[in-house]
């Protein structure tokens, strides 16, 4: 297939490319940007005026088991997997659809995200490409803790990330500090201390895997950007003194330094800041000093918690570029060649370009300029393969 007539933004640049007016969609499912019009024998032409290329969006923190209108975390592994397995299976659905062609799952009790992830890569369903991280690692009575990844010893904690190899995970997730949606848990206090951090994230990577770690107090982000983990989920800076109250400029640069991603879950509902100058410009002012650090950021919205809906990230990001004050190149980039580098598949995703995976969104009006036009893509391919119908295949 070949798609003319494009305005291309390949995600290496903060501009549209000057070179590539085309896309050429091969047979294996990979793509190559071009300049020219020339049509191949049996290849199928569609003229693409006005439209403009991206690839396709990730979002790198999602939960696919959970159903955001649910509040009761309990309640979710109560439903029969049949229907845990067809509300999975839509979400996913309804995540392609509105361009998000890759996520990555971050806990989830039974394992039911890994059989939609295989029947997804599979062909058996049409949905985002998923990777997944199981249980997570959490302490006794942890955050998360129902989802069955508890340890109070280092042995303890080994078996579990043995566990999650063993179901054939993608990544490991930790659970650094406590959370808000576990009764009893604490998001300010560090759940693990720098010794067992240190051991679980060797032993993941030694296993193969990228780590991701939940943490919002300032104790358990620092143990985790020691250990070295791959990215820091939330990084909300909570101490003794509340949300986002204690930064800490030494540890920024230490994050910094050891290339560890943050993965903010900047998510829609964080509009709410936007009716509040004074909450508005603390935010604002944490991001700039991470920013300033040299911290790299993804894209990410913790998808499934209450409220927070997992199609909703294409709506999202002009709230994260508000949030963070990110141009409209630097947001797109961070959800999705900044995501890829961070999942570890940016030898696949995350740019267009030649032999890349043909994830691909195609959007009206400039991007670059307004990042409301992401919001309803015209069409969205994943694999190469169009999953709107605008084009016949």
């Amino acid at each position: 297939m070949l798609l003319k007539n494009l305005r291309v933004w390949t995600g290496e640049d903060a501009t549209y490319s000057d070179v590539f007016n085309a896309i050429r969609i091969l047979e294996d499912g990979t793509f190559e940007p071009i300049q020219s019009d020339e049509v191949r024998p049996g290849e199928l032409a569609f003229d693409c005026q006005g439209l403009t290329a991206l690839p396709g969006l990730i979002d790198a923190h999602v939960h696919l088991g959970l159903d955001p209108e649910v509040t009761d975390p309990f309640a979710h592994g109560k439903l029969p997997e049949s229907i845990q397995l067809e509300a999975m299976r839509h979400r996913t659905k309804m995540m392609l659809h509105a361009g998000i062609t890759t996520a990555r799952d971050l806990g989830g009790g039974a394992w039911l995200e890994l059989t939609v992830r295989d029947e997804i890569r599979s062909g058996k369903h049409q949905g985002t490409r998923l990777l997944c991280a199981g249980q997570p690692l959490t302490s006794l009575g942890g955050h998360c803790h129902f989802w069955g990844g508890e340890a109070t010893t280092l042995e303890e904690a080994l078996a579990v990330l043995d566990r999650q190899h063993s179901k054939g995970v993608d990544l490991i997730k930790i659970m650094a500090t406590g959370g808000s949606i576990t009764p009893g848990s604490q998001p300010a206090d560090a759940q693990f201390d720098q010794a067992l951090m240190d051991h679980a994230v060797n032993h993941a990577r030694a296993l193969g895997y990228e780590v991701a770690a939940h943490c919002h107090g300032v104790d358990g982000i620092r143990h985790a950007a020691h250990a070295g983990v791959t990215t820091i989920e939330h990084c909300s800076w909570v101490g003794p003194s509340g949300w986002g109250k204690h930064f800490d400029a030494d540890l920024a640069a230490t994050i910094a330094a050891k290339g560890i991603w943050v993965s903010p879950t900047v998510n829609l509902n964080w509009r709410r800041h936007l009716k509040n100058p004074e909450g508005l410009a603390a935010i604002q002012a944490r991001f700039g000093k991470m920013k300033q650090a040299g911290c790299r950021f993804v894209a990410s919205t913790d998808a499934g918690i209450p409220n927070v809906f997992h199609a909703d990230l294409p709506k999202t990001l002009d709230v994260f570029s508000m949030m963070a004050e990110l141009s409209p190149a630097e947001t797109l980039t961070a959800a999705t060649r900044n995501a890829a580098e961070a999942l570890g598949v940016s030898d696949q995703l995350g740019r267009i370009k030649k032999g890349l995976s043909a994830d691909l969104i195609l959007v009206e009006g400039d991007p670059l300029t307004s990042l409301r036009e992401v919001e309803t893509p015209v069409e969205v391919f994943l694999k190469g393969r169009a999953t709107l119908g605008l084009f016949a295949q």
